[in-house]
């Protein structure tokens, strides 16, 4: 600052001291007046009066006051287009960072998205499927509720043996049914005789291909068996299933005496079949008395339940097939006969129409060829006598040129003739 003011009163000296030279320089020009010496300008007064003169404080704080007033205003404008081009930069940045942080984003997210939408079908799906299992399992409750409503109706009705008994019966009918035996069993509504007359019939009387007889009486001794499964102790279990065997036995030896083969002729099998309705009753028995199945076979009754009887009656339905086959062999053998004899028939009648249908063929060729060498010629030459103005009638006519296929067969008695 102090530079600054001594240049400015060096450029004010300079200035002074040119006004004075000038002003001497007019005083030396020629006129009628002498010539007269200016003394010597003594510069150090006017130094100090301008020095005097000039207020160096002021003139200091003026211009540093402008120069900071400028600067200020400088430096805030630089500092304001600084801030304005930083935050543009900044926003830029900050715009161009968040864009490429928005792609990073959802490229990274693009697995995750798969993923879930992925879940979320794998959850609908099991959703779904939870809805429909849950309605089987429902309705499998509702099933398995009233089979066990049926058990136990069943269970209270089998404690009488009259239901029992029916029961029995309804099962020997339903495995016949099964078997596909119902035309060849003979089915007892009710008995001929009192319980121990020895003529008493048996329940179902199968009848065989051979013309003997197989009788099969409905057991359903269950007293002892319905004890047991309502026993809760093991040693009351074990005797009443002990229980249960003798009464099989008891009525393996009822049926043994009684002997139906002897009231079914000479080709009647001699054994009788004793139906359980249950497998589990039969089980249990033989579980508890192993010689039970061994001395009821030496007392020729056989110990069936349903799976043992459908598989004998699935026997015997096989035997009556082969029985029925053979009855009817000649007439399947005639009526074959007869089938052959008339298929040559109707491969005769077949020859027959290949040969007419070739005779057609042939006339129609042949007639084609007389319209084409020797009609058509005299219609043209009609045309070009004057006779007719307009075109002659003239079609696209071609022959056929094809013959039956010929039918060369053993079976066949005259062969289709052969067309040239």
């Amino acid at each position: 600052m102090e530079i600054l003011i001594v240049a400015l009163l060096i450029v004010l000296i300079l200035a002074v001291l040119f006004i004075g030279v000038r002003l001497l320089a007019k005083a030396a020009t020629p006129s009628a007046a002498p010539t007269v010496l200016a003394p010597a300008v003594d510069m150090a007064p006017i130094v100090e009066a301008v020095k005097a003169a000039i207020d160096v404080n002021a003139i200091s704080t003026g211009v540093r006051g402008a120069v900071e007033t400028q600067m200020l205003a400088t430096a805030q404008q630089a500092l304001a287009q600084n801030n304005e081009q930083a935050k543009q930069q900044a926003n830029q940045t900050l715009e161009a960072q968040q864009a490429s942080l928005d792609q990073q984003t959802k490229l990274l997210l693009q697995p995750l998205e798969a993923r879930l939408a992925q879940l979320n079908q794998a959850v609908g799906s099991l959703h779904t499927n939870y809805t429909e299992e849950k309605s089987a399992v429902e309705a499998l409750r509702l099933q398995l509720t009233d089979l066990q409503t049926s058990t136990t109706s069943l269970r209270e009705a089998l404690k009488s043996p009259t239901a029992r008994g029916s029961w029995g019966e309804n099962q020997l009918r339903n495995v016949v049914r099964l078997a596909g035996m119902e035309n060849y069993c003979d089915f007892t509504e009710q008995f001929t005789g009192s319980e121990n007359d020895r003529l008493q019939r048996p329940d179902v009387v199968i009848n065989l291909p051979t013309g003997g007889r197989i009788a099969v009486d409905s057991k359903a001794p269950l007293n002892s068996y319905l004890r047991m499964q309502d026993a809760m102790e093991t040693s009351v279990k074990e005797v009443e299933l002990k229980n249960h065997a003798k009464d099989l036995r008891s009525h393996v030896k009822t049926l043994a005496e009684k002997k139906y083969w002897d009231q079914f002729g000479h080709d009647t099998p001699d054994f009788v079949v004793m139906f359980i309705p249950g497998e589990g009753f039969v089980a249990d028995a033989m579980k508890a008395d192993t010689l039970l199945l061994d001395d009821a076979m030496k007392s020729r009754v056989l110990i069936a339940s349903p799976v043992n009887l459908l598989a004998l009656l699935l026997t015997i339905a096989k035997g009556w097939q082969s029985h029925k086959l053979n009855e009817h062999a000649e007439m399947v053998a005639k009526e074959g006969k007869d089938l052959y004899e008339r298929v040559s028939k109707v491969l005769d009648d077949v020859v027959k129409m290949g040969n007419a249908l070739g005779t057609a063929t042939s006339t129609y060729d042949a007639m084609i060829g007389s319209i084409e060498g020797r009609l058509m010629v005299t219609l043209r030459r009609l045309k070009d006598l004057g006779v007719v103005q307009e075109n002659a009638p003239e079609k696209n006519l071609k022959t056929i040129g094809q013959v039956p296929r010929v039918l060369r067969l053993p079976e066949v008695s005259t062969p289709i003739a052969e067309i040239e």
